[in-house]
């Protein structure tokens, strides 16, 4: 090849893209040398396999999302070990169990942009490996600052892998973005139930809360293993375009005024949803004393919950937002009254748990993640996901604080009655000012 004339180059270069391009012969011999030079780049390396092995490795990538989700369940289970050996006080201990998602939010809108410099496989090793290895080196905490320093840093980690899972379901599976949106949570619901579940069972064992955080770091890094063995290119890089005229409904442009009204959906979300998980088993263990076990029982039911997501994805892609979102805010509000007025017998707390879990996580969550996607043309893709990462997380980074100051001066009644029950009201009535017709299909 190093003795090939410029000309000759150039003639190989367009008789190559006569075979990898599909164009007519006028359109290939108008392409100058540098033009057939960059399609080759982007279509001779992309040599796609089946959609069988497509979903494959995507299962795989939903497999270490299941353990990110577990992860994300195990600390607030233990936050009350955590605040009996640290003397942390309950607003403190609140902030504890929700501040991996300020480094969400400070991470979503990076990687974004690192999604337009670094192959996505790559940025989401990245994440993985840092959110396990802060979640290891909790153990190590001596003192509040610098334990919350490394539940912050899990949330870096989240972020990059959360960003990724998003901008490639959104690009692969172009037709059905919610839908797969929404297995993404069926595998947080896998890991929301089995989380708690293992992490109490660790704790029984070990008698230490350090254990279940040693041992949930190191199945990251396995996860990281398989997938550098498995997941191709070809399937994590695509860039699937939707139907021309459905895309061009979408925004050209990041701020326009559903991604404004999103935002601030995803930000009430982040309060009523992160509130919840973050606060809910303290409650349980503090308010109605539930051993471990029982807590850890009650709050493995939110992830069966999330194992509705599919369903919930497809209720995104059929209805229109507006009564989508509203109608699954209204119901968070019901039940986040419910569960902290109702009975504090097990059965009807599983009950309530569950379904929190298949409306806030299983139809909420994921279809606001959807139509931040939708909003705008599939260029922006990445943005939007980015986007939706950062305002509901930098929103959750908060949660847990505030409902713990609110239950430390006014009771856990209170507390849910203002920061779930209210807020997700408000977020309903708003949620009538989306405009569907400006959103691609």
């Amino acid at each position: 090849m190093m003795g090939w004339s410029v000309g000759s180059r150039a003639e190989a270069l367009a008789s190559l893209s006569k075979t990898f391009l599909p164009c007519p012969d006028n359109m290939t011999e108008n392409l100058n040398h540098e033009q057939v030079s960059k399609h080759l780049v982007r279509r001779v390396p992309d040599q796609p396999g089946t959609r069988a092995a497509a979903i494959a490795m995507y299962c795989a990538l939903l497999a270490a999302y299941a353990v990110n989700a577990a992860d994300r369940q195990l600390f607030p289970l233990l936050a009350h070990d955590v605040r009996q050996e640290y003397g942390f006080s309950l607003a403190n201990t609140g902030l504890l169990a929700t501040i991996f998602t300020l480094g969400l939010a400070v991470a979503g809108l990076p990687t974004g942009y690192l999604l337009t410099r670094f192959p996505r496989k790559t940025v989401l090793m990245l994440g993985i490996a840092i959110f396990s290895t802060a979640t290891a080196l909790i153990v190590f905490s001596l003192r509040f600052s610098d334990m919350l320093l490394y539940l912050a840093a899990t949330g870096i980690g989240e972020a990059m892998q959360l960003t990724v899972m998003i901008a490639i379901a959104a690009n692969y599976f172009v037709q059905y973005r919610a839908a797969a949106i929404g297995s993404m949570n069926v595998f947080f619901g896998i890991g929301a139930f089995s989380g708690p579940v293992l992490g109490s069972m660790l704790l029984a064992s070990y008698r230490s809360w350090r254990a279940p955080m040693v041992v949930f770091g190191l199945i990251g890094f396995l996860m990281i293993a398989v997938i550098a063995l498995t997941v191709r290119p070809w399937f994590s890089e695509t860039h699937r375009a939707a139907d021309t005229r459905a895309d061009r409904r979408g925004a050209p442009v990041l701020m326009n005024r559903n991604t404004v009204i999103l935002t601030i959906l995803s930000v009430i979300g982040g309060l009523v949803l992160y509130g919840f998980t973050g606060m809910y088993p303290t409650f349980l263990r503090e308010g109605l004393h539930y051993p471990p076990k029982a807590a850890g029982l009650v709050m493995s039911f939110y992830g069966v919950g999330a194992l509705t997501s599919i369903a919930g994805g497809w209720l995104g892609d059929r209805f229109s937002p507006r009564l989508v979102l509203s109608s699954a805010f209204f119901c968070i509000a019901g039940l986040g009254y419910l569960c902290f007025h109702g009975s504090g017998a097990i059965v009807p707390q599983i009950i309530l748990t569950c379904a929190y879990g298949a409306i806030g996580s299983g139809t909420l969550y994921v279809n606001l993640a959807a139509y931040h996607v939708k909003a705008v043309r599939s260029s922006l893709s990445s943005r939007a996901s980015g986007m939706f990462v950062t305002s509901l997380y930098a929103a959750a980074a908060a949660a847990g604080y505030l409902m713990g100051g609110i239950a430390s001066h006014a009771g856990w009644a209170m507390a849910g009655e203002i920061q779930i029950s209210l807020l997700s009201v408000i977020a309903g009535i708003f949620a009538f000012a989306l405009r569907p017709e400006r959103m691609s299909i």
